[in-house]
């Protein structure tokens, strides 16, 4: 059985966080005529709530003021902002993966996990195209492996477990060998079943190791965490980031990560322009 990441997902599916595209001085997908961007996700997407919420309240976000702009909103008014709308769903199954690893988990518990993470995904796919998405992202997850608190809790003596970059390979090869790669699949599937809608891969794997050579190309700090304390990588699952007394790092655009969970803006903002570049064109805005 999955955790509770997976049970809550159906009940925030229609939790939806509008960035008006408007606000964004010549964004390149404003290209494809999208007016707005809905985004269903959690602190990778919508920053800034664990400084309100603890990081165990995901239930809060199924209350207002989450999706409040929906709340007395017809069906079919859904269906028209959506049409013209840029709809991402997820990344999902981050926090499943997390709990499982560090409960302890035996590599074929964990491995069971992902057609149950991956059906899920799927079905909260169909249920935003039934409410009229017609262009759709699904992200990947992360080359794990790289993460600071991987790190920390996995970290070992033997070097042949780490990668050229430092990164534990078993994760990073469970997080594309076994996630990204099943729900590649189900993303071919849903686009042979709704061909009149453009259904994306975001592949935050590779854009992440994009972000590792741009890194390390201009000297940033590739595993510490910006904010954090203590051990190899600057993280401390007992004291973290805005516990009183952590300190933060006086230069986060020089780091990846931020608090050894979460990347940093400048990390981000690298990663996302790699990928909208492979947006524009797969999701035909070159058609604009």
């Amino acid at each position: 059985m999955a955790n509770d990441g997976v049970c809550i997902l159906e009940a925030i599916i229609l939790v939806i966080v509008l960035v008006p595209l408007s606000t964004i001085n010549a964004h390149p997908l404003k290209g494809c005529g999208f007016d707005q961007i809905y985004n269903l996700g959690d602190s990778i997407s919508d920053t800034g709530n664990l400084v309100l919420e603890s990081p165990y309240g995901a239930a809060t976000f199924g209350k207002l003021p989450y999706g409040m702009n929906f709340i007395n909103n017809r069906p079919t008014d859904c269906k028209e902002k959506l049409k013209t709308a840029l709809v991402l769903v997820g990344e999902i199954g981050g926090n499943d993966y997390n709990y499982a690893f560090f409960e302890g988990r035996t590599p074929d518990e964990i491995n069971s996990l992902v057609p149950e993470v991956v059906n899920t995904i799927k079905n909260a796919i169909k249920r935003v195209i039934s409410f009229g998405a017609k262009h759709i992202i699904v992200p990947g997850n992360f080359p794990i492996g790289c993460i600071p608190i991987y790190l920390t809790g996995f970290q070992t003596n033997n070097s042949a477990a780490y990668d050229k970059h430092n990164c534990l390979s078993n994760l990073n090869s469970f997080a594309q060998n076994y996630h990204n790669q099943q729900l590649k699949e189900a993303i071919k599937e849903l686009k042979r079943e709704n061909p009149d809608v453009k259904i994306v891969y975001g592949d935050y794997y590779k854009a992440f190791h994009f972000l590792l050579h741009v890194a390390s190309r201009f000297g940033f700090e590739m595993q510490k965490a910006c904010c954090g304390t203590g051990g190899d990588y600057n993280f401390n699952a007992t004291r973290l980031c805005g516990f009183p007394g952590v300190p933060v790092c006086s230069n986060p655009e020089r780091y990846i990560s931020w608090d050894g969970i979460h990347l940093t803006q400048n990390a981000y903002k690298i990663m996302s322009n790699w990928l909208i570049k492979r947006f524009v064109h797969q999701l035909g805005c070159f058609h604009h």
